[in-house]
């Protein structure tokens, strides 16, 4: 079995002109430009991507709007994880009327790193809005989780078992560091919850080496502990742009994803975010 499409579960694209975007500064060198659907057109295609979820990179609705507008043009936009205003029930219900208006729209995501509020998932009428996505059987993508919210995603998966919960980048595995043992036990607490999902994105930064060997414990832990059925390639295209090429990412992990029989790289590849993403 090989999958019928090879799917990148986490790409963006943003242009300055369109929304804030306040944390994209020049300090974050090459990745402080726009990023079009053109280019990210050119880089799936080049390294055998079918298609991709775009996922928002902005806590605004005009930025969830632009990429839904993006998907209406864009044949490879398979999904958009988007925004909506979850410290108010209210507003989030009417965000997801909103958004359920476009095919499109496949998924949730806040961004709980850049927020001042450190107890985000914690909070009485967030849980409320996040009742709300799970009862239209949409997921939730929790971004950088380590260190500030692992332990709320743990409570809000037990909280909350009807909504399912995508682990962006495996909540940043602080590889090489000296709190990637605490990272592991907190992992090891939430992967027990049948409601969470593992994407393999992100794991390549200019702060660690991004070889097999470099990620084998990552991945080892990744396949144990979540297995293929939860799990999903993510390239995090363009946030990897200081580090390397599409294509040098991709290589890397399709060697990785490569030694796992063909019925688990089609769920890592494609099935499970078909199946999660409703796609």
């Amino acid at each position: 079995m090989v999958p019928d499409r090879r799917i990148d579960s986490h790409v963006h694209v943003w242009d300055r002109e369109v929304s804030e975007y306040a944390w994209l500064t020049p300090a974050l060198g090459s990745v402080f430009a726009n990023w079009s659907p053109e280019q990210a057109a050119s880089e799936l295609a080049s390294s055998g991507m079918d298609g991709a979820i775009l996922v928002q990179a902005d806590d605004t609705l005009v930025d969830t709007n632009y990429m839904l507008e993006v998907a209406e043009k864009h044949s490879w936009v398979l999904g958009v994880v988007g925004w909506v205003r979850l410290d108010d029930p209210a507003a989030t219900a009417k965000n997801l009327e909103d958004w359920g208006r476009s095919p499109a729209f496949c998924g949730v995501r806040h961004l709980i790193n850049d927020d001042a509020r450190a107890d985000f998932l914690d909070r009485a009428l967030v849980r409320e809005s996040l009742a709300l996505l799970a009862e239209r059987g949409l997921p939730f993508d929790i971004h950088d989780a380590w260190p500030r919210h692992l332990g709320q995603a743990e409570r809000l998966a037990v909280d909350l078992p009807s909504l399912t919960l995508v682990i962006d980048h495996l909540a940043r595995p602080p590889r090489g560091q000296h709190d990637f043992a605490d990272w592991r036990v907190a992992m090891t607490r939430l992967a027990r919850r049948p409601n969470t999902v593992g994407k393999l994105s992100g794991l390549r930064s200019t702060k660690a080496p991004f070889t097999i060997d470099a990620l084998r414990e990552v991945w080892d832990f990744a396949l144990e502990h979540f297995s293929p059925e939860r799990l999903m390639y993510g390239s995090n295209w363009p946030m990897t742009a200081n580090a390397g090429s599409y294509d040098d990412t991709w290589r890397v992990m399709s060697d990785i994803i490569g030694e796992l029989s063909l019925a688990e790289q089609y769920a890592i590849l494609g099935g499970t975010a078909s199946r999660i993403y409703r796609i």
